[in-house]
């Protein structure tokens, strides 16, 4: 994940209240008159349209512009994506952030609770553990920080995004980890003849999984898998023909896109593929080498009763 979504300054982060833009210039008396109109937190100003703006009493398009550009200057949050083949380290990457969100903010933390959805049965509490040990903090508090769940199809991984609201509410969480978020797609959407309505599904989940990302401050990660095709664009696919799953709709949502890759041994390579706030000529640079301990296959399946692990009902 991109360094800048997930930590931030010494301010706090998490919901941004609408009084937050007074500093910006905004009157007490515009602020009072968008709290009437059900706008109370700076990202629902930002999603607001200009045309219901303006039917406010009082606010032309002047003092609109004004309102919005100083919404615009209070950072919210964005989607992150990682992709590569099988055995790559995305799963070790999300339970990696899955702790780091956790740390203080001098650590290079967010100091907050996370949320895991996974669709692959690949979440392993015995590996939240001994990163926390790692990086000394408590293991079992690192797992109750953790609200997991599993999803069995895609309807499932809607139905588990739409209940996180409640938790995000709570203004405890920073980070939400989807592990991986097509692999219930490609199962329940086959081939050509159901790929656009699968495209649009797809499209809804990413839509308000970037509303909640705004809306709650959120930092989300994403995995990804990846398919061959050597007959692919450069736009996607890597010098092997292979690309992540998705398409455009995917890669649209997608404002930070790494690709893990493997190395030598078990080194790993972090490509960063886009980014809005990165030199385009660095786009193209290994960005960074990392190496994963691998869980032990001697750990089985978990049974998520035998450890502090928030599950949430799906």
């Amino acid at each position: 994940m991109a360094q800048d979504t997930i930590i931030g300054d010494d301010e706090d982060v998490g919901i941004i209240d609408i009084d937050e833009i007074q500093a910006h210039g905004i009157g007490a008396t515009d602020i009072a008159k968008l709290k009437a109109n059900n706008i109370h937190t700076v990202a629902s100003l930002v999603s607001c349209t200009t045309k219901r703006l303006l039917k406010i009493k009082g606010f032309s398009d002047i003092k609109v512009e004004k309102i919005k550009e100083a919404a615009k200057k209070m950072a919210t949050m964005s989607i992150s994506e990682v992709y590569g083949e099988f055995r790559c380290g995305k799963t070790q990457l999300a339970h990696t952030m899955a702790v780091i969100a956790q740390l203080p903010k001098e650590m290079g933390g967010a100091e907050g609770k996370v949320a895991y959805i996974d669709t692959e049965g690949t979440f392993r509490p015995e590996r939240i553990m001994e990163i926390a040990e790692r990086f000394g903090v408590d293991p079992d508090q690192a797992c109750e920080n953790i609200a997991y769940a599993r999803a069995q199809n895609s309807e499932m991984q809607t139905e588990l995004l739409e209940s996180l609201a409640a938790n995000f509410a709570t203004n405890e969480y920073r980070l939400l980890i989807i592990d991986s978020v097509m692999a219930l797609y490609r199962t329940d959407y086959s081939g050509r003849g159901e790929l656009s309505e699968r495209q649009q599904v797809l499209g809804s989940f990413l839509r308000r999984a970037t509303q909640m990302a705004e809306e709650f401050n959120l930092a989300v990660l994403m995995t990804n898998q990846v398919m061959s095709d050597p007959g692919a664009s450069a736009l996607f696919a890597g010098a092997d023909g292979r690309k992540p799953v998705g398409g455009h709709i995917l890669a649209h949502a997608s404002t930070t896109r790494l690709l893990l890759r493997k190395g030598r041994g078990e080194e790993r390579v972090a490509k960063i593929v886009d980014s809005p706030g990165i030199y385009p000529s660095s786009y193209n640079i290994a960005a960074c080498t990392m190496k994963f301990c691998y869980f032990s296959s001697r750990y089985g399946v978990p049974g998520l009763n035998d450890r502090p692990i928030t599950v949430m009902s799906g």
